[in-house]
């Protein structure tokens, strides 16, 4: 796929990008992320993007009092800040050295069929970047959709943060359109997060209300006979982490646009599910819902 051609503007933001990455890599991952966490605690609840967040939780969550939405986003920034500021220390986060626990309620990983693949979905909790890693250190062949940073430049040191050996990131659009059923028919599993605003697609409950959501990943389960599994990302406190591992969800017997919904709809509800218990670990300020 074409990149995106990098203006100036692109090449400066990107110098500050690197600057800032630099400066947490220096830092032990602990120091860093605690960091990164403060400083945006202090500075993200005063920005703009913040109304938005806001009025995304009294969407969702109406009956929160002004004290409890306050704390929410506080530590939703809290949260963020320390993904940005893990990023350089992406490659320290494994399973060996016990930063990630792995929880494996759906028992996948004993009884794992060589011959089954898998789709796994998540949602922007926690650090979210976790997920594709603890897949791979656990022994599958993953490719990752993500979507690209708007500034190219940037998206590059993202890319070249995760490092993840045995993984393969394709952006959402295009190239994943290209590439995820090829992926799948090889053996790879399939990993993606799924609680991002679409243009299109398909309206399905979330929160009680309708949003546009991608069924692709029910596209692609019920063609390939894929296992969809439910695999999202707790922070535990500062840098470490516990992926949980959720028992598969039973596939529609039949490969209708009805079906496709069905699914989806469980699938939102299970973000839902995960976004109530621990509302201060996703990322609020997405355009979730239609204005």
């Amino acid at each position: 796929m074409a990149r995106k051609r990098p203006t100036l503007i692109h090449y400066l933001e990107a110098i500050g990008a690197v600057i800032i990455y630099f400066f947490f890599r220096a830092l032990p991952v602990d120091w860093a992320s605690g960091l990164g966490g403060f400083a945006a605690r202090m500075i993200g609840p005063r920005l703009g993007i913040t109304k938005r967040a806001r009025e995304n939780l009294r969407i969702a969550l109406p009956a929160l009092d002004d004290a409890e939405s306050r704390r929410i986003l506080r530590d939703m920034w809290d949260n963020l800040g320390r993904v940005c500021a893990e990023y350089p220390h992406l490659r320290n986060f494994t399973i060996a050295n016990g930063r990630i626990i792995v929880e494996d309620q759906g028992n996948i990983l004993p009884a794992r069929d060589p011959k089954q693949r898998h789709i796994f979905f998540s949602a922007h909790c926690g650090n979210w970047e976790v997920t594709v890693r603890a897949a791979i250190q656990l022994g599958f062949e993953v490719t990752a959709v993500y979507r690209a940073a708007n500034n190219p430049v940037v998206d590059r040191l993202i890319a070249w943060a995760r490092g993840a050996e045995g993984g393969e990131f394709v952006p959402k659009g295009s190239a994943a359109a290209h590439r995820v059923f090829p992926a799948l028919r090889e053996g790879r599993e399939l990993c993606m997060l799924i609680d991002q605003k679409m243009n299109d697609g398909i309206a399905v409950p979330f929160f009680g209300r309708p949003v546009m959501t991608a069924p692709a990943l029910a596209l692609l389960a019920q063609r390939l006979n894929c296992a969809v599994v439910p695999a999202h990302v707790v922070r535990l406190k500062g840098a470490r982490f516990r992926v949980i591992l959720e028992p598969p969800i039973d596939l529609p017997k039949n490969d209708g646009a009805a079906d496709r919904l069905q699914l989806m709809t469980t699938v939102n509800q299970i973000v839902e599910r995960w976004i109530r218990e621990r509302p201060e670990q996703w990322l609020w300020l997405h355009r979730r819902w239609p204005d």
